[in-house]
């Protein structure tokens, strides 16, 4: 694999890059974020002066449907096929030349190590082709930051509900490397239980977004599921126990009805969500009682569910409070938030050696702050 990638980056410099000369130009600088954390492949290019100026996102789900989950080893080989394609993609959609890069950010984790390692490799050789310093981002820092693109960001301090595929964290965010993890969840993230529960209703993978989307079409109140560890203080999460409950009711359904109908598979998406919902807005309105704090940011995949919005945005409003997302395409893993999170960090100074990091698992509390 370490060979194709090799070939693949020796064959962009020839193919059409001359020798670059760009050094970081502050205070503002061009960044190429790679983000390969898992089964999309994201690229874009951030400019710390003008903004997001192109992005590209290539999925995997059609080769990981067939199996009803992420195959690494598939995800691997399909980011090295994708990520420099789509690298020239977005330089030409800019509009600008290779020499105007002055860095490059890439995923370094958490995530699937065999993936991260395709963009570290990838996006370590093109800054050192270029000259230019290279950083590796965290994940979810990069999701923690995505709305910060959009035109009304919010002011830290903040909470932040991070709530992606493996994921569901609330954190208490002073400034960017300033991070308190306040609650996480125990064991099934709320993403993972969306795709899980996707899975038990026959719905196509992944599971999570059909869910939603099927909630809309089912009677509010036709259940009512639990809301787990919403009876006791604290602010962790776990949604294990709600999806087991979830597989019973299916299992007592077909066994009165010999099989689910579309009206029923609908009802029990609506409960579903509305309990996952109503679990997170109490422990967010928790979280900004005892922070003292009137801002909420929602991000990663499930914060682009339409119900979420809906319920945190009159749970923070009944307190005066405000709540801040990112539009959708920026919810799912994406290079833009990874770029912004890069030039970041660049722009204070911060870089990686030559070596090439990717960690599977890495603690965003460990993550060093913006200004020490």
């Amino acid at each position: 694999m370490l060979a194709l990638l090799r070939v693949g980056v020796a064959w962009f410099f020839w193919h059409d890059c001359g020798p670059h000369e760009a050094t970081l130009n502050w205070p503002a600088v061009i960044v190429l974020g790679i983000e390969t954390s898992c089964d999309e492949t994201g690229v874009a290019l951030y400019d710390t002066d003008r903004g997001l100026l192109a992005d590209a996102l290539y999925s995997q789900i059609h080769i990981h449907a067939e199996y009803g989950g992420v195959i690494p080893e598939l995800a691997s080989r399909d980011h090295i096929r994708k990520t420099l394609p789509l690298v020239r993609e977005v330089i030409e959609k800019a509009g600008i030349r290779d020499a105007q890069i002055g860095g490059v950010a890439y995923t370094a984790g958490p995530g699937l190590i065999g993936a991260l390692l395709v963009g570290a490799a990838i996006g370590r050789s093109l800054a050192m082709g270029w000259n230019v310093p290279a950083i590796g981002v965290h994940h979810m820092e990069g999701h923690l930051l995505a709305p910060m693109l959009e035109s009304d960001a919010p002011a830290f301090p903040f909470v932040a509900l991070l709530v992606s595929g493996g994921h569901t964290q609330l954190v208490c965010v002073e400034d960017i490397g300033r991070y308190k993890l306040l609650g996480e969840s125990l064991d099934d993230a709320a993403g993972e239980a969306f795709d899980k529960v996707g899975k038990m209703l026959g719905l196509p993978y992944p599971g999570g977004p059909e869910v939603a989307r099927l909630a809309q079409s089912g009677k509010a109140g036709a259940y009512k599921f639990p809301r787990p560890m919403t009876n006791r203080p604290g602010l962790d999460f776990s949604f294990s126990g709600l999806k087991t409950f979830v597989r019973n009711t299916i299992a007592e359904e077909v066994e009165v009805q010999g099989e689910l109908n579309d009206a029923v598979r609908a009802d029990i998406a609506c409960a579903f969500e509305d309990a996952v919902v109503n679990t997170l807005a109490i422990k967010c309105r928790r979280a900004l009682e005892q922070t003292g704090l009137s801002r909420l940011v929602i991000a990663g995949g499930v914060s682009a569910n339409r119900r979420l919005r809906e319920v945190l945005g009159a749970t923070v409003a009944k307190s005066g409070g405000e709540l801040f997302y990112a539009r959708p395409e920026l919810c799912t893993d994406n290079g833009a938030m990874i770029a912004y999170a890069g030039a970041q960090r660049l722009l204070a100074g911060q870089s990686e050696g030559l070596s090439i990091q990717a960690r599977p698992r890495w603690n965003l509390e460990t993550l060093p702050a913006l200004n020490p």
